[in-house]
């Protein structure tokens, strides 16, 4: 049974006025949700975001990196704390059946009209820093220091917090001591999760071009197969985690994507793969990358390939590695407030681009999860060993998060937090 937080807290004082924006923020969420919009393209939000931390009492600063909005408030002498939350959506077409569900379409970057929903949680995210910012406003007799509020966009290109730095962000925020953030995840609602060191994998795409030689599908003595080139490379690249990467060192390498040709008796003079690969540490990371190029390398000269392949990488996530001893304060203060929800969170082989921001900054860092699955249900199917085929993951179309107690979870772990710099003695002190 879960405890329930300590009374006389400093973060427990702040928290009972969790009832007043409980109600606006219900509200906020499904009109965000209703609402999103892709990345780099978060204008509403952003304006609505802004306008409620200006409304706070916060220096607000808007377009920073594009549609990123930064708020600023002051309170005395202490510690600065930063809070990040990301803004975009997805071109996924809404399953749910909400009652708030989207029906939104967008133009994406290559110009096509797609639909667009919230399938990743990015409008609980905002929604909670949000409550999170106006409870700490409020209550600023109860901490002292500096609180930067981060509404970050594009989080799901990887480019968006990298945007922010290269803006003015640096110049917004000063000097911070410490940054967090948080991710609602396929979790049971009301539950929380920290965990030091690797906690999100790096992310890299790459796009890879082999070369051949075309012939007709009956001669095809006169060609340089691209397609059985790429798919000797495919078959190799299976090694690499499996012989290159030491057991204990997680990785992945999935080829996601190979196109050649347009007709069943031509044979093609150029294949495209497509790969990601997820990894932990510099050290896998630049171990994968490199085998992957010394295979296709190896591959093209192999089967007398006329040109050398072409790689691009893109979409390039780095790992978030959360500081041991910050992580240890937030976990720390969890189990104080939430009692048994608070837990160990796994590590988690999806990717965020969050750490660029701390990096940057020179601070160190915590991120971790929030449940947003129904309880029961999620207890339902764990029950039934089916987890994985019946409760919804980020990025599916079904995924939908209970709104409560998702929200006051997500907005009391992120005023607990905080509070751990900011109150002169910490979250958990009177």
């Amino acid at each position: 049974m879960t405890e329930q937080p300590a009374t006389g807290t400093t973060a427990a004082t702040v928290l009972a006025d969790l009832p007043r924006t409980r109600g606006w923020q219900e509200d906020f969420y499904r009109d965000v949700h209703r609402h999103p919009e892709l990345s780099h393209q978060e204008q509403r939000t952003a304006a609505a975001g802004a306008a409620r931390l200006r409304d706070a009492g916060y220096a607000v600063t808007e377009g920073v990196g594009g549609t990123g909005v930064v708020g600023v408030l002051e309170h005395g002498d202490g510690p600065t704390v930063l809070l990040r939350a990301d803004m975009d959506a997805l071109p996924v077409r809404e399953a749910t059946g909400l009652a708030y569900a989207s029906t939104v379409t967008a133009t994406d970057p290559t110009g096509v009209e797609v639909p667009v929903m919230h399938a990743c949680g990015h409008d609980v995210h905002v929604t909670c820093l949000l409550g999170a910012a106006d409870l700490l406003a409020t209550h600023r007799d109860r901490w002292s220091g500096r609180l930067v509020v981060v509404l970050q966009p594009a989080e799901e290109l990887g480019d968006g917090a990298r945007r922010m730095v290269e803006d003015s962000l640096s110049a917004i925020a000063g000097h911070v001591d410490v940054a967090l953030a948080q991710h609602v995840l396929p979790m049971p609602a009301g539950t929380v999760g920290t965990r030091a060191g690797a906690v999100l994998s790096a992310a890299d795409s790459m796009r890879v071009t082999v070369h051949g030689r075309g012939a007709h599908g009956s001669m095809p003595q006169a060609s340089v197969d691209p397609v059985v080139l790429a798919a000797m490379i495919v078959v190799r690249l299976q090694t690499v985690v499996s012989r290159e990467v030491a057991p204990t060192d997680p990785a992945v390498l999935t080829v996601g994507s190979i196109r050649s040709g347009s007709k069943s008796n031509v044979i093609d003079d150029v294949a495209v793969l497509e790969l990601n690969v997820r990894t932990y540490d510099e050290a896998t990371r630049t171990t994968v990358l490199d085998a992957i190029r010394r295979i296709v390398v190896a591959e093209c000269q192999a089967s007398g390939s006329p040109r050398e392949p072409e790689f691009e990488l893109f979409d390039r996530f780095p790992p978030t590695v959360n500081d041991a001893e910050v992580t240890e304060r937030v976990r720390s203060a969890f189990a104080t407030h939430f009692g048994d929800a608070a837990g160990e969170l796994p590590l988690q082989s999806a990717s965020e681009d969050f750490s660029d921001l701390p990096v940057a900054l020179g601070a160190p860092y915590s991120y971790w999860g929030i449940g947003g699955v129904e309880p029961q249900a999620y207890a339902a199917a764990q029950a039934a060993g089916r987890v994985a085929s019946d409760i919804p993951v980020n990025h599916s179309p079904y995924f939908a998060p209970v709104l409560q107690p998702t929200l006051d979870t997500g907005t009391s772990a992120l005023v607990v937090a905080a509070l751990e710099w900011l109150a002169p003695h910490g979250s958990s002190r009177s």
